[in-house]
């Protein structure tokens, strides 16, 4: 990446941290993601998030977030990240965290290259789609399941579920609660994922959503979607 387009995705993520994203932020954020990455090759990609994510790029999770999650696989529930990020990055997180399932943004691949052209875009609605698909695939019972979100554009998604509840909500997102009667959570102790690691218990679930594109890599900005496995 050159200079430009490092300084060009920096200034697109301090705008998301300040105000978070709307549905026409998101869609320009997209484009100009997908057109960015179009050439890649993808194992190189894949070669450099996987030597840089801890090494170089060291991703944050809200200290409160990892307890809710210990709490939630103590439990025996699944872990299901859905994410509008690409499953490249998305992919070595959910594993670290010992999810059961992860869901993200594909790219179209040619010859091994990214095309600048989005297979799956896991984001809005398709990401509500993409949970009741899986539910029905899974046998989880989405009445009794948990979502998590700080963004308007999640409303879809925690519509999807019995248990909705946002955490250090936009603007927007804040009014929507208040106004269907949802949960509201604040976390405010952002720790290091790696020093996480050793006291997360292994198994089971929760869902965490990374923000946006190639720069969420470097963000703190984090949505929870947590899925209870049910025996029928």
């Amino acid at each position: 990446m050159n200079r430009r387009t490092v300084l060009k995705s920096a200034y697109a993520q301090f705008l998301f941290l300040m105000s978070g994203a709307d549905h026409d932020q998101m869609d320009r954020m997209r484009s100009y993601i997908t057109t960015m990455v179009a050439g890649w090759d993808v194992e190189q990609v894949k070669s450099v998030v996987g030597e840089t994510l801890h090494d170089i790029v060291d991703p944050l999770v809200f200290a409160e977030a990892a307890e809710l999650i210990s709490d939630h696989k103590l439990c025996g529930r699944d872990v299901v990240i859905v994410s509008a990020s690409g499953e490249e990055i998305v992919g070595p997180i959910a594993r670290a965290l010992g999810a059961t399932h992860a869901m993200a943004t594909r790219m179209v691949v040619e010859d091994g290259k990214y095309t600048g052209e989005i297979a799956f875009y896991c984001y809005g609605d398709a990401k509500a789609e993409a949970i009741r698909a899986l539910a029905a695939r899974e046998d989880y019972a989405l009445e009794h399941c948990y979502a998590y979100s700080d963004s308007i554009t999640d409303v879809p998604m925690l519509e999807t579920v019995g248990h909705p509840t946002v955490v250090n909500p936009d603007r927007t997102l804040r009014k929507e609660a208040a106004a269907r009667g949802w949960q509201m959570r604040s976390f405010s102790k952002p720790v290091s994922l790696r020093d996480r690691l050793p006291a997360a218990p292994s198994g089971a679930a929760v869902a965490t959503s990374f923000a946006v594109g190639v720069s969420a890599l470097a963000a703190g900005a984090l949505t929870y979607t947590l899925l209870r496995r049910f025996a029928f």
